[in-house]
């Protein structure tokens, strides 16, 4: 393995090599690729996002906060142009509470990994970077909705679900087309 280390290559699950991704953080020129993970994962998860209302708003919100309270990191595909997996966070302060004064929360969205680069850990190194840019903006709690898929990546990266129950209710309006 001392040759192999060398050149990038690390052990893999399998017992082969294979080279040593790194995340990166996205920039305004990844919007398009951004968009198009986001889309693999909400179709996974039984959504339509073809919608054109959708595709523009969600990428004039990623333009226009992008460094602001949202980050994002990306692995560029290793086999062709574009990007292999992306995820997103937004940032915001709450009201403060007794096990967290700073009041800075992080939302987790659009992780997605395309189809043909799953399982070669490229969901893993973008959720990692994530946290450490989270942490970096002084978030105390990251919180995140997991898909099946998902779930055993997030529980291995320390999220749970201990504490009190979210819920959630959708109220009039921004209904879908």
């Amino acid at each position: 393995m001392g040759d192999a280390r060398q050149f990038g290559l690390v052990s893999d699950d399998r017992g082969g090599l294979t080279r040593r991704m790194r995340a990166r953080p996205a920039t305004l020129e990844d919007a398009d690729e951004v968009l198009r993970l986001a889309a693999v994962m909400y179709s996974s998860m039984g959504q339509d996002p073809t919608d054109p209302r959708w595709i523009t708003t969600a990428t004039a919100q990623f333009r226009s906060r992008l460094g602001e309270d949202l980050g994002a990191f990306v692995v560029d595909h290793p086999d062709r142009s574009g990007l292999a997996a992306s995820a997103a966070a937004t940032v915001t302060t709450r009201l403060a509470g007794p096990n967290n004064l700073a009041a800075r929360f992080a939302y987790v969205q659009w992780v997605a990994t395309d189809p043909d680069a799953r399982s070669r850990g490229y969901g893993r190194a973008v959720m990692t970077a994530l946290l450490q840019w989270c942490e970096h903006e002084g978030v105390v709690y990251v919180e995140l909705h997991a898909t099946e898929a998902g779930e055993p990546l997030y529980r291995d990266l320390g999220f749970n679900d201990a504490g009190p129950v979210a819920l959630r209710r959708r109220l009039v309006g921004d209904q879908p087309a």
